[in-house]
C-alpha cells in the first residue's frame, strides 16, 4: 500500500514529460531515491518500468508540479534535448531492469538478454572511459538502484579486462553476459543492504549465499542454455582451495575468477550509507593482496588504470582535476582541472595533459579532501557525447 504521503508516479502522468527535466524526486515503495528532481526520463518505455516498479513522488512535491504546469497559461514551443551517451547508460539500467525482474516467473527471455548485451557491450566499447567515468564517480547515492548499476559496471571492468587478457570474442561475450545477471536473484536484497547500517540478518546472509545457484536456475527457466555463461554466475563466489561458496570447489574457472575479481573491485568502489565508496588505488592494491598477485588481477587493475576516470588527482601545479582518460597507447592519462592551487574553481573544465611535467599527477586525493567536493556531471567533463554513434 503507498503511503498517503505519497502520490504513485501512474497518476501524474500529465506532469512528467520524456526529455523533460523533472520538477520532484521520484523515489521507491521504500522511499529510496530512483531518479532526482532535474534529471529527465528518457522514454515511454522507462515511465513504464518505473510505474511497474511502484514508483511515487511526495505529495507536497507533486502538488507544487501540479500548481506550477497549470500556472503556465501557454506552454512555449518544445526544445529537442540532445541525448547523449549518458543519457543511453542510464536508459541501459532501466532495460536491465526490466529483464531481470522477469526472470523470476520463467518468462523465456534469453533472446532478449542477448540482444540487451550486444548493445550495452557495444555502447562500453564505443566509449570505455566514459563508462568508467560513471562507475568510479556514484555521487548521486541511489541506493534503490544499486543491483542494478554494479551490475553494468561490473560488466564494464569485465569486458576492458577480458579484452586486455585478449580472450576470443565468444569467452569475453559469456562473461560478460554473466556479469549483468550473476545476481539476478538478489537485486532487491543489493539495494537494503546498501542503505541499512545493521549487520546482515540471518535470511539476508542465507540469501547471499544462494544467489549464484538461484541466479543461475533463473537464466536457465528464461532459456539460457550458454554453459559458460551458467558456470560463470553459478562459480562466481567460489575460491580455489574451496572456501568460497556455495559449493566450497577447489578448483574454479577462469572466467568465475574474472568475474569475482571484477564484483569485488566494483563493490568497493561503490558508496553505502555507512561508509564512503573506497579509493580505486586502496581497492585495486587489496584485490591484488587478495587474489596474491596473480595475472588476472594485475590485468584488471592495468585494464581500469592507476588513475581511473572519475579520480580525483592533484597536480603538480597545484591544481586539482579529475581523470578523463586512461594512460595508455604511449600516452598518459588525461585529466581535466576543476580547482587551482589555491582552490578557487575554475570557470570553464581545462583539459591537462599529464605528460606535461607542470601537470604531471602527484596522487589522489584523499577520502576526506574528496568528500567536500561537489558532484562532478559526466558531461561536464566529456562534453555531449552522442547517443546516436554509440546504438
Amino acid at each position: 500500500m503507498t503511503p498517503a504521503r505519497w502520490v504513485p508516479l501512474a497518476e501524474l502522468g500529465d506532469v512528467v514529460l520524456p526529455g523533460e527535466p523533472l520538477p520532484f524526486r521520484i523515489i521507491d515503495g521504500h522511499g529510496r531515491l530512483l531518479l532526482a528532481r532535474g534529471h529527465a526520463v528518457q522514454d515511454a518505455r522507462q515511465l513504464q518500468t518505473l510505474i511497474e516498479r511502484g514508483a511515487c513522488v511526495e505529495l507536497e512535491e507533486a502538488a507544487a508540479a501540479r500548481r506550477a504546469r497549470e500556472g503556465v497559461a501557454e506552454p512555449g514551443p518544445a526544445i529537442a534535448r540532445i541525448r547523449t551517451w549518458f543519457d543511453r547508460f542510464e536508459r541501459h539500467v532501466w532495460q536491465l531492469d526490466a529483464l531481470l525482474r522477469a526472470l523470476p516467473v520463467g518468462t523465456p527471455i534469453a533472446t532478449s538478454l542477448a540482444a540487451f548485451g550486444r548493445e550495452h557491450q557495444a555502447l562500453i566499447e564505443r566509449q570505455p572511459d566514459a563508462a568508467l567515468f560513471v562507475a568510479v564517480r556514484q555521487d548521486d547515492r541511489r541506493f534503490a538502484l544499486y543491483g542494478l548499476t554494479h551490475a553494468l559496471h561490473t560488466a564494464t571492468v569485465v569486458l576492458l579486462t577480458a579484452r586486455l587478457l585478449d580472450w576470443p570474442a565468444g569467452r569475453i561475450r559469456s562473461v560478460f553476459m554473466a556479469a549483468l545477471t550473476m545476481n539476478a536473484a538478489i537485486v532487491e536484497l543489493q539495494a537494503r543492504m546498501a542503505e541499512q547500517r545493521e549487520p546482515p540478518t540471518r535470511r539476508q546472509i542465507e540469501q547471499v549465499r544462494a544467489h549464484p545457484a538461484t541466479s543461475a536456475q533463473w537464466l536457465r527457466a528464461g532459456g539460457v542454455d550458454d554453459t559458460a555463461w551458467l558456470a560463470a554466475v553459478e562459480d562466481h563466489h567460489e575460491r580455489a582451495g574451496g572456501s568460497g561458496y556455495p559449493r566450497g570447489l577447489p578448483a574454479v574457472g577462469e572466467e568465475a575468477r574474472l568475474l569475482r575479481a571484477a564484483d569485488v573491485y566494483a563493490a568497493k568502489i561503490s558508496p553505502r550509507v555507512i561508509r564512503a565508496a573506497m579509493l580505486p588505488q586502496r581497492a585495486a592494491r587489496e584485490l591484488f593482496q587478495d587474489e596474491q598477485g596473480s595475472p588476472l588481477a594485475a590485468a584488471l587493475i592495468k585494464a581500469v588504470g592507476v588513475y581511473p576516470p572519475g579520480e580525483f588527482v592533484h597536480l603538480k601545479n597545484g591544481e586539482t582535476a579529475v581523470v578523463v582518460h586512461r594512460a595508455g597507447g604511449g600516452r598518459a592519462a588525461q585529466v581535466t582541472a576543476l580547482f587551482d592551487a589555491p582552490g578557487r574553481p575554475l570557470l570553464s573544465a581545462s583539459r591537462r595533459d599529464t605528460a606535461t611535467p607542470a601537470y604531471a599527477i602527484t596522487g589522489a586525493l584523499t577520502e576526506a579532501e574528496r568528500s567536500g567536493l561537489p558532484r562532478v556531471l559526466p558531461e561536464q567533463v566529456f562534453g555531449l557525447l552522442e547517443a546516436e554513434s554509440a546504438a
